[in-house]
């Protein structure tokens, strides 16, 4: 199964947080399943760091090279994701997690999130 991570997700994920559930972190496990970070996670990954609204051991090098070191790929925003934004309702208004639901849904992903706007559109989304 392909998955993409919420910016949450990858970050709780590599930080070990307890938030995490034991079934998230055995999916992300399964050699099974191919696990994706968006490039507008990092973007988003970014902005919060240089707010200060986020800490990560080794900054944005750091968090980079633990998706690397991971072996997650990286999901770049192409065309399709941009025009499929257009069509999402307005539940959510958060840029970077409209991105992530249409790239879900053009590239028949599921989505690793607690994001509770998130869950109110038709996608799968696992926890």
């Amino acid at each position: 199964m392909d998955i993409l991570l919420d910016t949450h997700a990858a970050i709780w994920f590599f930080e070990g947080n307890p938030k995490m559930s034991t079934s998230a972190r055995e999916v992300i496990g399964n050699l099974d399943n191919m696990i994706y970070i968006s490039i507008a996670s990092l973007w988003e990954f970014a902005i919060k760091l240089n707010t200060g609204k986020l800490v990560f051991d080794g900054g944005l090098d750091g968090f980079m090279d633990t998706i690397y070191m991971n072996e997650f790929a990286l999901l770049e925003v192409a065309p399709e994701h941009i025009r499929a934004t257009i069509n999402l309702p307005i539940i959510h208004r958060d840029p970077f997690d409209r991105m992530l639901i249409a790239q879900a849904m053009v590239e028949n992903m599921a989505i690793m999130t607690i994001d509770e706007n998130i869950l109110k559109y038709d996608i799968k989304i696992i926890w």
